[in-house]
């Protein structure tokens, strides 16, 4: 859902101030330009003519066979060439903005699956104490950095994963179990991990309320990964 809801929002923008700058060449078709001799402006409707007038200088393919005569005109031109050209840049901006929140995101699920595989909210009575403490700051950090990605970058929320040890929303609830299990041995420095691991899960829930409903931190991470089975289809998370 979010890679196409992206590309339809570009587009929209491209459709968007296509039309607006048709709107301004239409009174203009076809005295206020000169035509290539191949070219006969009568073969065309005057508001197809304005939209190709429009959609060629916003992507500023300059052809050519259509140029602006009228001194107004000849002004505005370069200028819709402009917008053309901070519309391509913000588009790949927004692209490659996007790329880092939703790494980071997959990292911090990988290490949570990879947490959960070595069983350490089930053993934390047993593990040593620096082991324990330094696991769960590691992911503290990890997840605070998740909780400001999504406060950022909220259209990431509705990028969702094939594999689901990839997927946040699959493996949030390992942190859950972490934190309770941290929270609960007699060591400070373990006890004060699973603080700093509150406090990301916190930020995290209060993003994630923007999305999905739920008390409790535990009712909100369950829903959010409701959410994304069901957007995903046949529990298959894209």
């Amino acid at each position: 859902m979010g890679p196409i809801a992206m590309v339809a929002t570009i587009l929209m923008w491209i459709l968007l101030q296509g039309a607006g700058w048709a709107m301004i060449w239409l009174p203009h078709v076809p005295e206020g330009f000169s035509h290539d001799p191949g070219v006969d402006p009568n073969r065309y409707q005057a508001w197809a003519e304005a939209a190709y007038i429009s959609l060629v200088t916003l992507a500023t393919l300059g052809f050519g066979d259509v140029v602006a005569v009228d001194p107004v005109l000849r002004v505005l031109s370069p200028l819709q060439g402009l917008t053309g050209f901070a519309l391509l840049t913000a588009a790949l901006t927004w692209f490659m903005q996007i790329h880092p929140p939703l790494s980071r995101r997959r990292a911090a699920a990988l290490r949570l699956h990879g947490l959960r595989a070595a069983g350490y909210a089930d053993r934390a009575a047993e593990l040593p104490a620096w082991s324990m403490s330094q696991a769960v700051a590691g992911l503290a950090a990890e997840l605070g950095t998740i909780g400001i990605d999504l406060k950022h970058y909220v259209e990431t929320y509705f990028f969702h994963e094939d594999a689901r040890p990839l997927s946040l929303a699959e493996q949030l609830h390992v942190a859950l179990d972490l934190h309770r299990a941290a929270a609960e041995q007699p060591d400070p420095g373990v006890r004060a991990a699973a603080v700093e691991l509150g406090a990301a899960l916190d930020e995290i829930t209060a993003q994630l309320r923007e999305f999905v409903d739920g008390q409790t931190l535990p009712d909100v991470v369950a829903a959010y990964t409701s959410d994304h089975r069901q957007s995903a289809g046949s529990g298959q998370l894209r």
